[in-house]
């Protein structure tokens, strides 16, 4: 009598007693607790001697830090409300200003994700992810692992030519509209999880070819131009990237055949439906052909960015923006359409962007940083690279990979010389590793994207990616111990020089 009387006044005052949300909330909370009232913490000493103090807002931002991480992995709310929640805390206790921790929502990167999935949107809406759709499945044919690598060597290709955001959001549809011939409906699957998760990891493994994928490339040469006063050129990064990025792309295909192996080894009668559905969704209309011009109109001066300096200087965001605007002015996209655009999304990546800037403005991440690498101020030349590449992976996982590469560098090109590692190593095992966070939606857009099929959960999408990133540090220690070696990449020099 009691019980029912509990569970009805429960019921009405709409209160979800689920008690193990609220345990792994409590968890998220405890951990930012015992972080920002611990007394002070130990100074950062680098290998010249120079302290790094870590500030009352400096430990601020890593509680913060523990706090989402815990509550975007578990999912005890909304991804979304837990970056609001970031913005929340720096401003509540003083550990940056609301106007700073709120600003960095609208950061021209967030706006850059928008754009994207606004682009993945017009190809749905037009039909030109149900025509590529078709078209791919006529040529790899039934079998699902066929399937598998068709969609992750698309994937792969199209970021040596254009941003990693931009080819998932363009992918992510077409994706869904194989999906959709499967016959399991929205039910998850693990030839769905596969699907997408694999895309989400592949677009990282693909953009580290060239300087178009991403942005991590071009501002890490010219970071380590700065430091090391050398210069690395586009042919020559694609030169040394090309082989490991095709090597994880076909471990990944793998991977996934292993882990989510799909149901189904064939769909019976896909190659003969697929002809059939492109038969009927008829010519190319003029609504496909505008949306492409302006699409691959907008990619194409992106990538041209890397080569003339005149368009270097216009933001790729305000770009990509373009579209959007000229989808809306020409009737492509309406208002109903703005209202659908996955603002969870959106606001996962405003959330990771202000605590990433949060973790780097404090100095937190340059202590952290700091405090690790000089662990292997004395190791063999091979566990120091492993280290660096360790620590690029993990803080990628949580804040910009440019960002996880421009605090860790700077202590390991001083820490280099004197075990007798040349600098090149560091510079290329960083970059490999920065452009596949693995663990987190947080660490790339495409992780995000992925997410919004809704055929694996935070926690999941964490659980796959810890095999993955120990392969993936397997795939970066042969790269530095073995194949670059190999390829002509000084790897040591003599020791103090």
């Amino acid at each position: 009598m009691s019980s029912e009387t509990t569970t009805t006044g429960s019921e009405n005052l709409g209160i979800d007693l689920n008690w193990k949300r609220y345990l792994f909330i409590s968890i998220g909370v405890l951990l930012f607790c015992v972080v920002y009232f611990s007394p002070s913490w130990p100074d950062a000493v680098d290998p010249m001697g120079e302290h790094f103090v870590l500030t009352r807002e400096g430990k601020g931002a890593l509680a913060v830090f523990l706090l989402a991480g815990t509550w975007w992995v578990l999912e005890v709310v909304p991804i979304g409300v837990t970056s609001i929640t970031i913005g929340v805390l720096q401003a509540l206790f003083l550990i940056r200003p609301a106007k700073v921790a709120f600003k960095d929502f609208m950061d021209p990167s967030v706006l850059f994700i928008f754009a994207s999935i606004v682009i993945g949107m017009v190809f749905t809406k037009t039909g030109l992810t149900k025509r590529m759709a078709y078209k791919m499945l006529t040529i790899v044919g039934e079998k699902t692992s066929m399937i598998y690598l068709g969609c992750f060597v698309v994937t792969a290709a199209l970021t040596h030519i254009m941003a990693h955001t931009a080819v998932a959001a363009t992918i992510y549809p077409l994706l869904l509209a194989v999906y959709s011939l499967y016959g399991e409906g929205d039910r998850r699957t693990k030839f769905g999880k596969g699907l997408f998760m694999g895309m989400a990891y592949v677009a990282g493994a693909g953009s580290i070819v060239t300087l178009l994928g991403a942005a991590r490339g071009a501002v890490a040469l010219g970071f380590y131009k700065d430091v090391v006063n050398m210069d690395i050129t586009f042919f020559e990064l694609t030169y040394y990237m090309f082989p490991v990025g095709w090597l994880m792309t076909f471990l990944l295909w793998g991977f996934f055949m292993v882990v989510c192996k799909p149901e189904k080894r064939v769909i019976p009668g896909l190659r003969e439906k697929a002809r059939q559905l492109a038969r009927e969704q008829g010519g190319v209309t003029t609504k496909e052909i505008v949306a492409a011009v302006i699409i691959f109109g907008c990619i194409g001066v992106m990538s041209m960015r890397s080569f003339f300096p005149a368009l270097y200087a216009i933001d790729k965001t305000a770009i990509i923006l373009i579209s959007t605007i000229l989808f809306f002015i020409l009737g492509i996209l309406d208002i109903n359409d703005l209202e659908e655009i996955p603002w969870n999304i959106i606001l996962l990546f405003a959330g990771a962007m202000s605590i990433g800037f949060c973790l780097w403005e404090t100095g937190a991440a340059k202590w952290l940083a700091v405090n690790w690498l000089v662990m292997f101020e004395k190791a063999n030349w091979f566990v120091f690279v492993m280290g660096i590449s360790f620590f690029v992976m993990m803080m990628t996982n949580f804040i910009m990979n440019v960002a996880a590469i421009a605090i860790s560098l700077p202590v390991a090109l001083v820490i280099a010389p004197y075990l007798g590692v040349a600098p090149e190593v560091i510079l290329f095992s960083s970059l490999v590793v920065a452009g596949m966070p693995f663990l987190l939606l947080v660490g790339a857009a495409p992780n995000a994207i992925a997410y919004d099929s809704k055929q694996f959960t935070t926690g999941e999408f964490f659980l796959y990616g810890i095999p993955a990133s120990i392969m993936l540090m397997l795939v970066t220690g042969f790269a530095a111990a073995v194949l670059w070696p190999l390829m002509g990449m000084p790897i040591t020099i003599p020791a103090g020089g």
